[in-house]
């Protein structure tokens, strides 16, 4: 059995795994694939490890085009992932529509689960959140940082704190067993980032990773997007 290659941002883990099992079905490849922070799947790439189709934000992808590096006809927008705010299954849900609201809900934290401050969109975000909020000193020594969001949130689960809160794309938080989705950000904060499937210049099953790409993309599998945390982009 042929395999594709594919790197992927982790918001987009669930709408990938999701469809892997119809695609390997209907076309007789074995999907094998990493998912990560958007800096370290771009670093695997240039480090050359194997990749057929890659999931980055769409500047990146755009990025990779101007540099010849991705197929034009293989590039593919998901959709547009916010930003939001999580808690354990049980635990109570603060209120956090607005400045105030969301500054009270973060120093009551016991404790926030963040991706990788450096080299994810999302966690990248929380800090500049957290700093125009005036409490990054106050919330530093409960920071946690994690290489993705899906480990941040997958953490923030096992550890079932009620008072704890996790901040990353709501994507990874709606596809992690044992946390709930509060809310997006409030306007005034928000991120909202478009992923975007792209089939890399020197795929070696390209027509197998272009057929992932508009799978991925199609009008057929809105609805999984759309449930899954992508608005149209």
């Amino acid at each position: 059995m042929a395999v594709v290659h594919v790197l992927s941002a982790g918001a987009a883990k669930g709408l990938v795994t999701a469809l892997a099992p119809a695609f390997e079905r209907e076309t007789g490849h074995h999907l094998q694939c990493a998912f990560g922070a958007v800096g370290a799947m771009q670093d695997r790439l240039d480090a050359g490890d194997a990749c057929d189709l890659i999931i980055l934000s769409r500047a990146m992808i755009d990025a990779l085009a101007q540099a010849g590096r991705v197929r034009a006809e293989g590039v593919v927008d998901l959709g547009r992932v916010r930003t939001g705010v999580a808690v354990c299954v049980g635990a109570p849900q603060p209120a956090v529509g607005d400045a105030a609201a969301l500054a009270r809900a973060l120093l009551r934290a016991t404790a926030l689960h963040v991706p990788d401050t450096v080299r994810s969109t999302a966690g990248q975000h929380a800090l500049k959140v957290l700093a125009a909020l005036g409490v990054a000193e106050k919330l530093n020594a409960r920071l946690r940082t994690y290489p993705n969001g899906a480990t941040a949130m997958a953490t923030m689960a096992a550890e079932a704190d009620p008072l704890a809160l996790g901040l990353t794309q709501v994507t990874e938080i709606l596809y992690t067993p044992g946390v709930v989705l509060v809310a997006a950000l409030p306007r005034e904060f928000e991120l909202a980032t478009v992923y975007t499937a792209a089939v890399v210049s020197h795929a070696v099953q390209a027509e197998a990773a272009l057929a992932l790409g508009r799978l991925l993309g199609s009008p057929a599998t809105a609805s999984l997007r759309l449930a899954g945390g992508f608005d149209p982009a």
